[in-house]
């Protein structure tokens, strides 16, 4: 089984920044792509940007020029540096990560973090 633990949530005025960190634990082989998600209330989950193994990552439209996912493969961690924060990026921020553990691929997901961007 794996676990994701997140953390790096909280409250941030516009404009301001924060970094969000995902770190898997568990029979891991091999973490094929890592990534964030978020959901705002009443909204559906989307995909805010994700990174593979190999370093290719997508970004949402909306986050372009602001958002940066990286990865230290080392230690199966993801991070989201997350700048010029907007009242639009207030949702709940999920990690997710496609994990090999010998068992075939298997999709995990965190507990959640609050970002809530206000004045």
């Amino acid at each position: 089984q794996v676990e994701l633990v997140e953390s790096g949530g909280g409250l941030v005025q516009p404009g301001g920044s924060l970094r969000l960190s995902c770190a898997a634990f568990g029979r891991i082989f091999r973490i094929n792509v890592m990534g964030w998600y978020r959901q705002a209330p009443g909204k559906q989950r989307e995909l805010v940007a994700d990174m593979t193994g190999g370093g290719r990552t997508y970004y949402v439209d909306s986050v372009k020029g602001r958002f940066t996912i990286s990865r230290d493969n080392a230690k199966n961690t993801a991070y989201l540096q997350m700048n010029n924060l907007k009242y639009d990026d207030t949702a709940v921020y999920y990690c997710n990560a496609q994990v090999e553990s010998g068992l075939g691929p298997s999709d995990y997901w965190g507990q959640g973090t609050q970002v809530t961007v206000s004045s």
